[in-house]
């Protein structure tokens, strides 16, 4: 008597006959959501020492980030070691925001966050005097980073302020140190872990308010991430189902439906048929509404579909790709 796919092997005899097995531990499948990625090699969170006040500023029960096996998580903690600094660029909802967070709190870095697309002034930024005189000085964001180290992520960098992104140069080149002209030239060297991590979407006239990323902060990145979505017309990831299953407690077959309708809608917004393409975290919405017990396509009336265009037309294309899928002429626009 053979017992196959084992390995430990023994052998009973008794009188006329021997049983011969093998007794091993099968193996245990791979977890599709690996919420214990290690990046230690490269930031290793017992080697830094915060304040109090700058603990609470290290992101808390950030969701896992997948990927097709491009290893970002990783990646960008090697060019955080190799560099101090690292570029994200992709479209919006594939994830950068997300993993940006989840680097901060892997590598246990307080997180200081500046979203560029805001009218936020160079004093807000770097400091300035408040009342009269030049008594009381407050720093700002960017200058309390550099003392005091952290991970700076600037979002949308690519609509950056001009005078900005000057000021930030000698802080990410060989100099490593920052000027405050506005109190008296004080020098301020870069903290020994201050880490910038920028991210954009491509520049290009669907995103209003774009420009080319300046040349010299460009020079001064060593790393870019190219980010996308993890489904896309017929191509379906199934760790991106088991997400949203796992995100929305949904049954599988609903959470098969709404990636396969964002897959489609990502597809028709890359080829600019569309205004938005939704993010994973938009279809685990729409699955938590459908959780709640209702059908896919009447859920999308207040999520996918709405949050897709105001424009009637742009919503009816919508709407027929969510009945495409779902396979059927029964179900009709409910809202009129």
């Amino acid at each position: 008597m053979q017992i196959e796919d084992f390995a430990q092997k023994n052998t009973v005899k008794k009188k006329n006959f021997n049983l011969n097995f093998t007794i091993s531990k099968a193996p245990k499948k791979a977890k599709k959501l690996d919420l214990h990625q290690d990046i230690s090699n490269y930031l290793d969170k017992n080697q830094y020492s915060f304040s109090e006040d700058m603990q609470e500023m290290i992101p808390k029960d950030t969701p896992p980030y997948l990927d097709n096996g491009e290893k970002y998580v990783e990646r960008i903690a090697r060019a955080l070691k190799f560099f101090k600094q690292c570029s994200l660029i992709g479209p919006s909802g594939t994830g950068k925001t997300h993993i940006v967070y989840l680097v901060a709190e892997l590598a246990g870095l307080p997180l200081w966050e500046i979203n560029c697309g805001l009218q936020t002034s160079v004093f807000d930024l770097f400091g300035r005097y408040v009342g009269l005189g030049k008594e009381n000085w407050i720093d700002g964001l960017i200058v309390n980073w550099c003392r005091d180290g952290g991970i700076l992520y600037l979002d949308e960098a690519n609509m950056m302020k001009q005078d900005v992104a000057t000021r930030l140069n000698p802080i990410l080149d060989q100099r490593g140190h920052l000027v405050l002209t506005e109190k008296d030239n004080e020098l301020i060297h870069r903290h020994e872990h201050a880490y910038l991590i920028i991210s954009m979407n491509p520049f290009s006239s669907e995103f209003a308010g774009t420009k080319p990323l300046n040349a010299a902060m460009r020079r001064r990145m060593s790393v870019w991430l190219n980010f996308d979505y993890m489904s896309v017309g017929d191509k379906i990831d199934e760790k991106e189902i088991d997400l949203v299953c796992h995100r929305a407690k949904v049954n599988r077959d609903d959470a098969e439906k709404i990636v396969k309708i964002g897959a489609k809608l990502r597809q028709e917004y890359q080829q600019g048929d569309l205004p938005y393409g939704p993010s994973v975290g938009d279809l685990a919405n729409w699955a938590k509404i459908v959780a709640d017990g209702t059908t896919v396509e009447i859920a999308a009336e207040e999520t996918i579909i709405a949050l897709t265009a105001d424009d009637f037309e742009v919503q009816e294309e919508v709407r027929a790709i969510v009945k495409r899928v779902c396979g059927g002429d029964k179900f009709e626009r409910k809202f009129v």
